[in-house]
């Protein structure tokens, strides 16, 4: 079959069918956490869900926030999920025109733990499309909540000693170092200049990898400042001007767009905030200026802006500096030793 013709199919069926019920079974292979390898590298992430016999899913695609989809069903064996994203438009006189919904469908076959995916979207100005091959692996089930009590945690490695960048590098070397020492303190300063093309500043990680640890550090966030801790490579601990915007995953502490925090305890923008961070078994422990604001929840699976989307191999530290300023401290870890 030609991809237009699966194309149109695809979307046939989800416009005319609506939502029909599933047989028992159908889409069984299909229904858990995927980690995905999406078209270009980059690390992306697929939830299928199944209740009361229909299907629903989400959705990460480099970058962002996990996302619902429009529609998820299943058809011949195979997973179809449907995005649709608006497109603005101008028209001749360079006025804002009626937006246009743009389709994008995702194509699936599963193979026991490994699936086959192909993405098809068709070129904005509705002439032609592309087709693009990806992977996606089944995420194993998340091990039990560890007892944090019984973790034994080996001998601190301090990360940053103060003085220079030894033990760190860019994540992507490409783009611009906006990091430097100065006065004891890891700076990162993506100015830009006004007039004068973007400048693409990167983001700063460990040398070494760790698998599961204790890390403690400071970080100080200007007004409206952005940054964020990765854990693992994979895990975003959201680090931000947000003191008394109220609870929201992708505010001061929380996992970015995966677990939202059960209390505030950020303080003003230009003040010292301390973290403390375990991840076990892909759980993890946020403490807040001494409050525990995430206390051992479980990883569904990896973050915008992740290095990869496996969950079981280690990874750096790596702090996100392609957005606004900031500066840290004291930057401690303690390893679990197994």
């Amino acid at each position: 079959m030609g991809k237009g013709i699966r194309l149109a199919l695809g979307l046939l069926i989800v416009w005319f069918t609506g939502t029909s019920v599933l047989q028992a079974g159908e889409a069984d292979p299909y229904i858990g956490r995927w980690a995905l390898t999406i078209p270009g590298g980059g690390a992306g992430w697929l939830g299928v869900t199944q209740e009361n016999g229909y299907l629903d899913g989400s959705i990460l695609w480099g970058g962002g926030s996990v996302v619902p989809v429009s529609y998820v069903f299943v058809e011949d064996g195979k997973l179809y999920v449907l995005r649709l994203h608006e497109v603005k438009r101008k028209d001749a006189q360079g006025n804002d025109a009626r937006p246009q919904m743009l389709p994008e469908v995702l194509v699936g076959n599963v193979y026991g733990d490994r699936m086959q995916l192909v993405q098809m979207q068709p070129h904005r100005d509705g002439i032609g499309m592309d087709q693009r091959e990806f992977l996606g692996q089944r995420i194993a089930p998340l091990p039990a909540r560890p007892d944090l009590s019984k973790v034994k945690f080996g001998d601190p490695i301090t990360l940053f000693n103060g003085r220079d960048l030894d033990g760190w590098e860019l994540t992507n070397p490409r783009q611009t170092n906006g990091w430097s020492v100065a006065d004891g303190l890891l700076v990162n300063d993506p100015a830009q200049r006004r007039g004068e093309r973007h400048i693409s500043y990167g983001n700063l990680r460990t040398k070494a990898e760790f698998e599961d640890f204790n890390l403690t550090l400071e970080a100080n966030v200007p007004k409206n400042g952005n940054s964020g801790i990765y854990l693992r490579g994979i895990y975003e601990v959201q680090v931000a001007d947000t003191y008394g915007r109220g609870l929201d995953a992708h505010h001061m502490g929380g996992v970015y767009s995966r677990i939202t925090p059960r209390v505030s305890a950020e303080k003003p923008a230009g003040q010292w905030q301390t973290m403390d961070i375990t991840l076990v078994d892909r759980h993890v422990t946020v403490k807040l200026n001494g409050t525990t604001i995430i206390d051992n929840e479980p990883l569904l699976g990896c973050t915008g802006g992740a290095l990869w989307s496996d969950e079981s191999r280690p990874g750096p530290i790596y702090l996100q500096g392609d957005h606004t300023a900031v500066q840290y401290r004291n930057i401690v870890l303690r390893p679990v030793r197994k």
